[in-house]
């Protein structure tokens, strides 16, 4: 099916305690978006990584509308200090490892290749406090990868978060300049 778009993407930003008004709308896009891969244990269990996210302190989500209809959505919350499981991946950390974690970005299938998942992203992360953003790509999915490898992340490694997970490539973005000593 080709894209749709009939209007200009409206994107609305959310925190935490929007979290009960937003929920079935992350629900609803999920299964459109996954409407194909939905017997799959690990999709199953959206709700829960929904509510997981959405309780931590900082979370942060940016949904985005064509009119009244939600087309796609983007979130995630700062990662703990001292729990940035990434710093695993490189030789030398950097010394900010302030890190903003990026959960879930997906777009409905009619909205998808007209540059709202990249609207998306860049309203979740451009104001950003942290010196980092983390993602984590299924490799399966080698477009998306690339993807986001054109929007600054590099790969630095992989891991599987649970037994039944995709073992994730872990990607990492610079949100600032490094300063050097």
């Amino acid at each position: 099916m080709e894209p749709l778009v009939t209007t200009a993407i409206e994107l609305r930003c959310f925190g935490h305690a929007d979290l009960s008004a937003i929920r079935q709308t992350l629900l609803d896009v999920h299964a459109d978006a996954y409407a194909g891969e939905l017997d799959n244990e690990f999709n199953q269990r959206f709700e829960w990584f929904v509510d997981h996210w959405g309780c931590r302190p900082g979370y942060a989500c940016v949904i985005g509308y064509d009119g009244a209809e939600p087309v796609g959505f983007a979130y995630g919350a700062p990662a703990a200090p001292g729990r940035e499981w990434w710093r695993e991946h490189l030789s030398e950390p950097p010394a900010d490892g302030s890190t903003f974690s990026v959960s879930e970005l997906m777009v409905r299938p009619r909205w998808r290749k007209t540059g709202t998942a990249e609207r998306l992203h860049t309203a979740l992360i451009q104001d950003r406090p942290e010196a980092l953003a983390v993602l984590l790509v299924d490799p399966d999915h080698p477009k998306v990868q690339t993807l986001y490898e054109r929007w600054g992340y590099t790969t630095v490694g992989r891991r599987q978060p649970f037994p039944d997970s995709p073992n994730y490539a872990v990607m990492l973005q610079h949100l600032r300049t490094p300063t050097t000593s």
